[in-house]
């Protein structure tokens, strides 16, 4: 071989070199775009765990359903429970305004008899808002995740299927 056509081959495979790490640079960065623009806009949800699945009704929008609860913040001090009102459950139906939005998504399709630790984000609790009680002390900090321990006691059917419109986050 001539000592040019050595320069001409090691041109080219300089030239095949850099496009392969071209392409590689290109491949590996946009494998990963995807994944950090997915985690920046997912919408918020609420996270469950069945501790115990129960075997009676299922929950469903619409249905009156009892439930007994133990409201946390993520520090674990306990803003609200079935203990303080007298043991007695929280009846709601499912789906209507009145309880904040995660709590019910929490909730639904869970089986009488059925134990779940549900993790709340703020967007489905109560937000930016603080809730505070009677004399104005802090309950609830603004942008708290709220963890609840429910058991589920019993489910009536409903009459009418609660409508979505309007917000059920406060």
């Amino acid at each position: 071989m001539s000592g040019k056509t050595i320069t001409i081959w090691v041109i080219v495979i300089i030239i095949i070199i850099l496009g392969g790490w071209f392409i590689y640079t290109k491949t590996a960065g946009s494998g990963t775009a995807p994944s950090t623009s997915a985690t920046a806009t997912t919408t918020p949800q609420v996270q469950a765990q069945d501790i115990t699945v129960g075997t009676g009704t299922e929950a469903v929008p619409g249905d009156l359903v009892s439930v007994l609860y133990v409201g946390k913040l993520s520090d674990g001090t306990v803003f609200d429970s079935s203990a303080a009102h007298g043991n007695q459950p929280l009846s709601f139906t499912l789906g209507a305004q009145g309880l904040i939005a995660g709590f019910q998504i929490g909730v639904n399709g869970m089986k009488v008899g059925g134990e779940r630790v549900m993790q709340i984000p703020p967007a489905l609790g109560y937000g930016s808002q603080a809730v505070t009680d009677a004399s104005g002390t802090v309950i609830i900090p603004a942008n708290s995740t709220l963890l609840f321990d429910v058991k589920l006691v019993t489910v009536k059917p409903g009459t009418t299927t609660p409508t979505t419109s309007g917000s059920t986050t406060q």
